[in-house]
């Protein structure tokens, strides 16, 4: 098969051949129906956002790779029914903060093949793979960490982390090393831990500027001029919130859009929605303003109206409701529902101890606008605490194309899988086989029932299981057969920057 250009004359050398190959050339499937694959997808709606094909095919996989997309019914060792069903690549999650082997299960069952960790980042890139060589459902990766590199170059520890076995940090508590102005020689600490993780394959720099509200501009620039020397992007949680100036959200993304031009490391600049909240919409016109001009700059939203932090972190430094117009009530405590008073916050904050709450800051309408932007990409920000590590692949197909029919289903497709394998593309060359059902792309699949997928987390059962993600492959592996993980299979592979080594 893989040396077979498609012509069947090359492998005709007899007569008995020949009359085969006009028996075959009667009915159009003969040669399709001859090749054995590993694993057939027959009959399914099969979609790929790239060449936009929408219609019934079906797919035959080899290996770990798509190896025929077919008009005809295909044969395989292995068979999926997928009649009624929605067959499409994989969905890229570059926000998963939760680490866990028991995350990538929740994962897999919204869709998810590959979960990133590309806002904080992981404090030891190497160690992340190590870790998880072997073990892993899906594909994982990460950024190099600023947040790490700073409470180091202060010279604190830092805080066990409750996103999974070397996993990404918590963010630190608020204290001098989130605060303080780093002098020259802390910069360059910061500089040269960024540069062991990148040298071990790191996909970037992951930027938390609201919890290390200390950074100054200029330290910030020196980091993208780090990662700009190794050709990766800078994953960012913008450095303020709301209509205040100075600390604008507007201001916040202009600093992001010029440490950008400067330094030549493209911009991702996550979550937009709780970013930007009631300037959503301003902050997506400057984002397509720059990318007009030529600038790298991405950005993505997740569908669900409260946020989630540590409530011990910077971010509610002083001044935190002014800047998101809410009051202590606004803030809840998962587990319980509690909503927050004055002198419960002050404790809880005054703690150190990296408590999870949720931030009730924006409307549906915003939420709405950010998701279906066509320039947001689909990202959970997945934390054990919060439905959207459970839920954010499959509330979109249910709000988004099912219910409000707001998205298509190709764009809705597009937004979780495509877009964010082009984000990497500039790093990984694996990245072009990702996000595609094409032959040769990476066979991580998704097969749905776009009637019944839905989310089924809530803020008090968040770690619920979507439903109607009826199989899903990672690498040509089936990992859940019938909407059951399949136990014992670990498929899931390291996605890493290509080398070289050094700038």
């Amino acid at each position: 098969m893989l040396g077979f250009d498609g012509n069947p004359s090359q492998l005709c050398t007899n007569r008995l051949c020949l009359v085969a190959l006009l028996v075959c050339s009667v009915g159009a499937a003969c040669s399709q129906s001859q090749q054995q694959y590993d694993l057939v997808i027959n009959g399914g709606r099969v979609i790929d956002p790239e060449t936009k094909l929408d219609a019934v095919r079906s797919v035959g996989i080899v290996g770990d790779r798509i190896a025929k997309v077919s008009e005809q019914p295909l044969k395989g060792t292995k068979v999926i029914d997928a009649t009624g069903l929605v067959v499409s690549p994989g969905f890229i999650d570059l926000h998963q903060h939760d680490q866990s082997l028991a995350a990538y299960r929740l994962k897999a069952l919204d869709g998810v093949t590959s979960a990133l960790e590309m806002e904080s980042g992981v404090p030891d890139f190497a160690k992340f793979v190590a870790v998880r060589e072997g073990k892993a459902l899906i594909n994982y990766g990460a950024t190099a960490s600023q947040e790490a590199a700073r409470v180091l170059a202060f010279g604190d520890t830092l805080a066990t982390s409750v996103m999974g076995e070397a996993g990404s940090i918590d963010d630190p508590p608020s204290g001098p090393a989130t605060n303080n102005v780093a002098s020259d020689e802390q910069i360059a600490r910061q500089v040269e831990f960024l540069h062991k993780g990148l040298a071990a394959g790191a996909l970037g720099v992951g930027i938390g500027l609201e919890y290390t509200p200390g950074a100054t501009r200029l330290e910030i620039i020196r980091l993208f001029q780090e990662a700009a020397k190794w050709h990766r992007p800078v994953f960012v949680h913008d450095r303020s919130v709301g209509a205040l100036e100075p600390g604008s959200s507007v201001e916040a993304v202009g600093e992001m859009v010029a440490a950008s031009a400067v330094s030549g490391a493209p911009v991702h600049i996550v979550h937009i929605n709780s970013s930007c909240i009631r300037f959503v919409r301003d902050c997506l016109t400057m984002i397509e303003g720059a990318r007009a001009r030529g600038l790298d700059v991405t950005t993505e939203a997740y569908p669900y109206g409260a946020g989630m932090t540590s409530i011990a972190s910077a971010l509610f430094n002083p001044g935190w409701k002014e800047r998101r117009s809410i009051s202590y009530d606004a803030v809840e405590i998962p587990e319980t529902g509690e909503r927050l008073t004055q002198a419960r916050f002050d404790a809880l904050h005054g703690s150190g101890k990296a408590t999870y709450v949720l931030i009730h800051m924006n409307p549906d309408s915003i939420v709405d606008l950010a998701a279906t932007s066509p320039l947001t990409m689909i990202a959970s920000d997945g934390l054990s605490s919060h439905p959207r590590q459970a839920g954010t692949y499959s509330r979109v197909l249910a709000r988004y194309v099912r219910e409000q029919k707001s998205l298509s289903m190709i764009d809705a497709i597009r937004k979780m899988s495509l877009m964010p394998a082009q984000r990497l593309e500039t790093v990984t060359a694996s990245a072009h086989r990702k996000g595609r059902l094409q032959e040769g792309a990476d066979a991580d699949i998704v097969v749905f029932d776009p009637a019944t997928v839905a989310d089924k987390a809530t803020y008090r059962a968040p770690l619920t299981p979507s439903v109607g993600m009826k199989h899903v492959v990672v690498r040509g592996t089936p990992i859940i057969r019938d909407g059951q993980v399949i136990d014992g299979v670990t498929p899931g592979k390291a996605i890493m920057a290509d080398p070289p080594a050094k700038p």
